[in-house]
């Protein structure tokens, strides 16, 4: 480790100050902080001091994701042979034809998201800050895969322009910039968003299937056609990170385990998202209100919503009370939307955008209302 260090200081010398390539520093550092830890520490003043810095953050947050990416991945294979050849492929099989759909999504979102932010950091002259690595991996993960990669770039490019860098770049957004890209892309290339028909990747030779998934069939006033394993593991079709809730659940534990994920915004999520089930249930107006609340829990983006999206610590709420809050308010709306809104049946993505736009109101009354009760307590005394 220290020949490389030794090594990238010496390349990184034109990039320093008095340098040739100066004002491209920023370029550089991004690659030095993403390879080695801090070479510099503080020496006066009062520091919390704990080994977790934003890198460690992020970087535990795509631990998190790789086991729902890698099932789903394989899921997508899965879904193409059974349907092309009516039996369950081998699992290097289904995996490769999986990752040859997936990966160029993963370089696309990677490659223009963060030549964006280096850009930006470039003409601004600060450092690279390291929350794309997350929001890269969400965007392609939360996309269907039959999407043409001009149209995922597209959308890309808009999630950061407007998602993050109009508002000042990693930690001053509002909303969160992956969910950004997902309502650009609804609202741009509705088509390709919607879930409910089978597609082709080859138009002369068939060498790519995906079927239309349970909440567009369910919109549509059909029964959905697998079964609560199928749901719960993730063999149905759907976007490659969302379909299974095994996974999604290992990466909860793990997020909530180092203490990077809320888990009073995950179970505020899922109380919110049942009770509104249970009432719609009550009503049965149609194949989305009678689907079984709990099963609403398991299929589209729900889960996959609630644990990785809802939490996210720039955009969510963060006082204790308002958490909880928040949380229960996006999987009201989630299932609210899903069921009334025939057009686009998933409604997690609606809900947590509408709900990161009230995140600071709620912190903000969850605040003065503790401050009343403190004055209340001191006029007592």
């Amino acid at each position: 480790m220290d020949f490389l260090r030794k090594k990238f200081d010496q390349i990184r010398k034109p990039f320093d100050k008095g340098g040739k390539l100066e004002k491209f520093a920023p370029a550089i550092n991004s690659i030095d902080t993403l390879l080695f830890v801090p070479n510099h520490n503080t020496h006066k003043g009062a520091h919390i001091r704990d080994g977790v810095d934003l890198k460690r953050v992020m970087v535990t947050v795509i631990f998190a994701l790789i086991p729902a990416m890698i099932f789903g991945m394989y899921n997508l294979g899965y879904q193409h042979y059974i349907q092309l050849e009516g039996t369950a492929p081998e699992l290097l099989k289904a995996l490769l034809f999986g990752a040859g759909k997936f990966l160029p999504m993963l370089v696309v979102s990677y490659g223009v998201g963060l030549a964006i932010e280096i850009a930006f950091a470039v003409y601004r002259q600060h450092e690279v800050n390291e929350g794309y690595l997350v929001t890269g991996m969400l965007i392609p993960l939360i996309m269907p895969v039959d999407m043409p990669l001009w149209m995922l770039g597209v959308s890309v490019v808009f999630a950061v322009f407007i998602g993050k860098e109009a508002f000042g770049g990693t930690g001053m957004n509002i909303l969160n910039p992956a969910l950004v890209a997902r309502a650009f892309a609804f609202f741009s290339y509705a088509p390709y968003m919607s879930g409910d028909k089978v597609w082709v990747a080859d138009a002369y030779e068939i060498d790519a299937i995906s079927g239309e998934t349970i909440l567009g069939q369910l919109a549509a006033g059909e029964q959905a056609g697998w079964s609560v394993a199928d749901m719960f593991i993730g063999l149905i079709p759907g976007s490659v990170g969302e379909t299974s809730v095994l996974m999604i659940l290992v990466g909860a534990l793990l997020l909530i385990a180092t203490g990077v994920g809320s888990w009073r915004i995950m179970l505020g999520t899922v109380i919110g998202g049942a009770v509104m089930g249970l009432i719609f249930n009550a009503l049965s107006l149609n194949a989305l209100m009678t689907f079984p609340w709990w099963q609403h829990l398991l299929v589209g983006g729900f889960m996959f919503g609630a644990v990785f999206m809802t939490t996210d610590p720039v955009s969510a709420a963060q006082t204790t009370k308002g958490k909880w809050i928040y949380g229960i308010l996006i999987g009201v709306f989630a299932i609210l939307i899903r069921v009334f809104n025939g057009a686009y049946p998933e409604g997690m993505m609606m809900a947590i955008l509408l709900m990161n736009v009230f995140a600071p109101t709620i912190d903000h009354y969850v605040i003065a209302g503790n401050i009343k009760k403190r004055k209340n307590r001191l006029k007592a005394a």
